[in-house]
């Protein structure tokens, strides 16, 4: 069936474009959070604040008339796939309040491993060698990028560094598997529970006037924009994938600090970077062409 492999060919294609626009999206939370004066847990209770306000008004927005429905028609689904995103958030703000970035990082990496896992387990997708070596390359890229800064840590907080990519992972593999439930409405439910995660140990009326142009970019453009593309593009590519695109967050986070900030990066994180950047590249182009043999007139 020629029409529907082509079909197919360009959902993935756009699936994982969408997917790193996502990555993209995510990767100035870093900037973000340097620029803004509050406290880490009240600069996450507030951009959970306007990530909620948009992205109820998103859903409302596109469903118009329908009020509140949408969220029901993603039933636990929905509210299963937003917990995750929202645990592995807070998650990965007490990993680093306990640990070494660095740590953090290195078990960051590991989501893909997770994902394919996780999806093989659970939805029997097989993933592809190629996908395999990409995501070898990409965690090696990534332990190379903070071998310089690499300490010992605190086991607890390396520990808890695991909740934030298999959360991920979770959440990727049910989107994956509920393909044709709108998601959305996931990503306003994590916002949500991000607020009542935090709210115990945030200060929200402490912030000053120059941060809340901060904060709405960090809630509507970090957050809610790059939910919005990832549950969207998720849906049209294997999980294993989606998972090893959306590692160039951790790739593009340090140059933005560079640029904007002047913290230069070290030689190790730019081999590092360029290692895991060819991997992705290698991978993105592989699927480019097979995507156009599928396009291509029998």
């Amino acid at each position: 069936m020629p029409a529907l492999d082509a079909a197919s060919a360009t959902l993935r294609l756009r699936g994982i474009w969408m997917v790193a626009c996502a990555a993209f999206c995510w990767s100035t939370g870093g900037l973000l959070q340097r620029l803004i004066s509050a406290d880490a847990w009240t600069t996450i209770f507030w951009r959970a604040v306007f990530a909620a306000v948009f992205l109820f008004a998103f859903v409302l927005w596109r469903d118009r008339g329908r009020g509140l429905a949408p969220f029901k028609e993603s039933g636990w689904a929905g509210f299963a796939a937003g917990f995750c995103f929202a645990t592995a958030s807070t998650f990965y703000i007490v990993s680093l309040s306990l640990t070494k970035v660095a740590n953090t990082l290195i078990v960051l990496s590991t989501s893909p491993f997770l994902t394919a896992l996780l999806a093989w387990v659970v939805l029997g997708e097989q993933v592809r060698t190629r996908t395999w070596v990409a995501i070898a390359a990409a965690i090696g890229g990534i332990s190379l990028m903070v071998a310089n800064s690499a300490a010992a840590g605190n086991l607890m907080g390396d520990l808890l560094a695991f909740v934030p990519p298999l959360m991920v992972a979770s959440a990727t593999v049910l989107i994956r598997r509920k393909r044709n439930v709108r998601m959305a409405p996931a990503a306003a439910v994590a916002a949500v529970l991000a607020i009542v995660f935090t709210w115990p140990l945030a200060h929200p009326t402490t912030i000053v006037a120059e941060d809340v142009l901060l904060l709405i970019l960090f809630g509507v453009g970090q957050l809610s924009i790059g939910l919005i593309l990832f549950i969207t593009g998720a849906r049209w590519i294997p999980a294993a994938e989606a998972s090893l695109i959306s590692l160039l967050e951790v790739i593009l986070a340090p140059v933005w600090v560079w640029l904007f900030l002047g913290e230069e990066p070290s030689r190790a994180a730019l081999i590092g970077g360029a290692v895991v950047l060819l991997a992705l590249m290698a991978h993105a182009l592989l699927d480019a062409r097979d995507a156009r043999f599928v396009n291509a007139p029998i």
